[in-house]
């Protein structure tokens, strides 16, 4: 139950961290906002790990593990945040929820976690909300749409190589080594990245997506907002994938699409047609129906035990 509740939190939070970032991207390149958001990430995180005593750098087999999740998640979020600079942020979600049915795959591949039909179920249900939402149109966005795809895919197995590490690591110290690897990768690419050829969809782009500028007046705050509510919503998900099974916090990722379209009303102007307000009942319904059961399988008794031969 307490990572349920963590994993509804991030789902809450992580649609801000979003928001900051396309507020960002009209003036600062897509590498520069990934940047911040890990750089800031790891300085928030900083004086928890002194408090928490846990300065010690990761052991030699695992530096491996976190320069893999690192490139992961850098992969994810520069992928996100471009296709944000040209896509309202639920369009964007809806198409990454491709993801919890990749990560209840991967969680029972590598994991060995048990998916039942219900949580497939819920998961299916979830996914036909997400598509009332927003309807998916790749002829509308081009290749950007391909982009949250990969968010998808990558954060997938982001995911399960969390709840492999978190089992055995504190959570505040896997998001801060993390964040200091990925600073470690983005930081030299910054240096050298405007160097490199231009992806397709970066075409209309203002400026190259690797290259630096100099921020002015609130876009300091946008990105300060990225670093921040990223160290808030990933501290959740590690600790929520510390307690509880990848395939069962799968369908609650649609809970995210809520905070999304709010988001999106809020400061962007997307109002929700009745079609959209469909689709977060559905969405809604699927991540409560998970809460539920789950609740009620914690408070059943655990079979007696059999008397010995």
């Amino acid at each position: 139950m307490l990572g349920i509740l963590l994993m509804i939190g991030f789902t809450a939070t992580a649609p801000v961290m979003d928001a900051f970032a396309k507020l960002a991207a009209p003036t600062i390149p897509v590498g520069q906002i990934a940047a911040a958001r890990f750089v800031l990430q790891a300085i928030i995180l900083w004086p928890l790990v002194l408090w928490l005593g846990l300065t010690a750098p990761p052991l030699r087999g695992d530096r491996t593990l976190y320069f893999v999740r690192a490139l992961l998640i850098l992969i994810a979020t520069s992928a996100f945040f471009a296709a944000l600079r040209v896509m309202p942020i639920a369009d964007a979600i809806a198409i990454f929820f491709v993801e919890p049915f990749i990560l209840s795959v991967l969680g029972a591949v590598f994991l060995g976690e048990t998916i039942g039909w219900r949580r497939i179920a819920a998961c299916a249900v979830g996914f036909a909300g997400a598509l009332l939402v927003i309807r998916p149109s790749f002829s509308a966005f081009g290749a950007v749409a391909m982009l949250p795809v990969l968010t998808a895919f990558c954060f997938a197995c982001y995911l399960v190589l969390t709840r492999h590490i978190a089992r055995r690591i504190p959570a505040v110290a896997l998001q801060f080594w993390t964040a200091m690897a990925a600073t470690v990768i983005i930081l030299p690419l910054l240096a050298i990245g405007h160097t490199l050829p231009l992806p397709g969809f970066f075409d209309d782009a203002p400026f190259h997506p690797l290259q630096v500028v100099l921020p002015q007046g609130k876009v300091w705050i946008w990105l300060a907002g990225v670093g921040g509510m990223a160290a808030v919503s990933h501290l959740m998900i590690s600790f929520a994938l510390r307690y509880t099974p990848a395939g069962t916090l799968a369908p609650l990722q649609y809970l995210e699409i809520v905070a999304a379209t709010a988001l999106g009303f809020a400061i962007f102007g997307d109002f929700p047609d009745v079609q959209t307000l469909a689709g977060i009942a559905l969405i809604i319904g699927s991540g409560i129906y998970v809460f539920v059961r789950e609740r009620r399988l914690e408070r059943e008794p655990l079979p007696a035990p059999q008397p010995p031969i």
